[in-house]
């Protein structure tokens, strides 16, 4: 059962137990004197003497997971590591600032078995006749059987949302939302989005059909906002995105969207230890979350990137000096390539693969629209992009303005396709609430409509233009019609998903 506003916030504010997590109140330190450490315990629970133990080695303990084995922890000193590093019982300590994911967009299982309520949906608001992409994957067909269901909640974990949005005013989920920026959830206030990432993946999930502005793909779901990116650069720190996992299967969220991916490091390799310590942090958060019941959907990047045969990172680290390093199918990128997650590539008006969209045999589960503002371009002032939901006080590159005033913007990437499937699943929810997180994803692939590689690489998509960002390697599309690495299992379609 999920607790009512005011008890969440209440313990929020209080500290204490929250599904396995334990608050503490940091020790105030100077400006830029302190840095925020992962602690991996090597056991998959945390010793209760941890905060006694780091406050000994010099740190202060911010949160706890003691389901996943996993602390969060800010220190000033500079022995504090390696000091702390001599616990027999850690696996490793790593510090977060080196680690970090980012947004990369054309910007400057406990599932509940309560009855659920699925009434159809329209798609007649102002601005729906721009939303081609809904049309592409047959989701107002798909909501003259069911928009969702008001007990269902996704919760987005990106940059924040703006729940004043009128478009997502009407289905924000206050309880199930929280900001994960510190490594411990807090309250989510208003105005938390300053990036704008948040508010438009979240339009695509939820916003309402209640007559203006656009339609999500389930329109009648909860939508939770769990801020794990920050306002500036749209950096993911391994402690927010394990804060954000842990929330998600501690309260019983039924699908998360992954906008983001693992970067600097982009990949996380198995062989440095600091590394792999975010790596294996992460993963038990995810799996967390996925035997909680939540289907976790991620984008699979921008990079033009075959994940499947990465050979070289010339990204990492992005939030310092990029070192172009050699690497191997050892070094993998969250969480689109942690066990369990749909990976979601990007497709634009045409029905083709996007020129920038990462892709892999092993990666990619499905695509969906996410745009393409070179090769299929669209009449519309998007020009190919997708359009969603957007804070009012945040700048866009090409804004659009609803006649009763709420605010719009296109954009394109693989974060714009990754929500169409996290509706899908959402919708699927709704109709089949016992069902487990593996068996609505398996139901996403085995309903998606079948792609097969394009006939050339040269039409009418350049991808030859293209090559994979970080080794340069030419964009190949491997795989059968059932299958191939540019579009997975074939393009999400929300009717055949709730139709089954």
């Amino acid at each position: 059962m999920r607790m009512p506003v005011r008890h969440a916030l209440a313990l929020l504010a209080a500290g204490g137990l929250l599904g396995g997590l334990l608050l503490s109140a940091p020790i105030a330190l100077a400006d830029g004197a302190s840095s925020t450490y992962l602690v991996l315990y090597k056991s998959q629970a945390v010793p209760a003497d941890a905060a006694a133990s780091v406050q000994q080695a010099g740190g202060t303990l911010v949160a706890s997971y003691g389901a996943i084995g996993v602390a969060v922890v800010r220190s000033s000193s500079a022995t504090f590591k390696s000091t702390l590093a001599q616990d027999s019982r850690i696996a490793a300590v790593s510090a977060t600032a080196k680690a970090v994911v980012q947004l990369r967009d054309e910007i400057s299982s406990e599932a509940s078995n309560s009855p659920t309520v699925n009434l159809p949906a329209t798609d007649t608001d102002t601005l729906s006749g721009l939303q081609w992409d809904m049309v592409q994957i047959h989701t107002p067909q798909a909501h003259a059987i069911t928009g969702g269901s008001p007990t269902v909640v996704v919760g987005d974990i990106d940059t924040g949302l703006d729940f004043t949005h009128p478009d997502l005013a009407p289905n924000y989920d206050a309880a199930n939302s929280a900001d994960c920026i510190s490594g411990a959830p807090t309250p989510l206030l208003p105005g938390n989005d300053l990036n704008g990432h948040g508010t438009h993946t979240a339009g695509t999930i939820a916003a309402a059909a209640n007559g203006l502005g656009i339609v999500g793909v389930a329109p009648n779901v909860k939508i939770a906002g769990i801020k794990a990116g920050t306002d500036a650069g749209g950096f993911f720190f391994p402690e927010a995105v394990v804060c954000a996992f842990m929330w998600a299967g501690s309260h019983h969220i039924d699908v998360t969207n992954n906008s983001y991916f693992a970067d600097p490091w982009l990949f996380n390799c198995k062989n440095d230890p600091e590394q792999k310590a975010i790596f294996s942090a992460e993963q038990r958060a995810i799996k967390y979350a996925q035997q909680h019941g939540t289907v976790v959907v991620a984008a699979s990047g921008n990079a033009s990137d075959d994940l499947a045969h990465s050979t070289q990172d010339r990204t990492s680290p992005d939030n310092t000096t990029p070192i172009v390093r050699d690497i191997t199918n050892a070094c993998a990128v969250v969480p689109v390539e942690v066990p369990g997650v749909v990976g979601v590539n990007a497709n634009g008006s045409l029905g083709y693969k996007s020129y920038y969209s990462n892709y892999g045999v092993g990666t990619s589960d499905v695509t969906a629209p996410g745009g393409d503002r070179r090769y299929q371009i669209t009449s519309d002032p998007g020009g190919g992009r997708i359009l969603s939901t957007w804070p009012a006080a945040v700048g866009c590159v090409i804004p659009l303005v609803d006649p009763s005033g709420a605010t719009y913007c296109y954009i394109q990437g693989t974060s714009m396709a990754s929500p169409h499937v996290a509706g899908v699943a959402a919708l699927i929810r709704s109709q089949h609430p016992g069902w487990s997180s593996g068996a609505i994803a398996a139901t996403i692939g085995s309903t998606a409509d079948p792609i097969p590689c394009p006939a050339s690489m040269t039409s009418p998509v350049r991808y030859d233009l293209f090559p994979a960002f970080d080794n340069k390697a030419p964009q190949v599309c491997t795989g059968g019609t059932g299958y191939n690495s540019f579009y997975g299992h074939g393009q999400v379609n929300a009717l055949s998903a709730v139709s089954k």
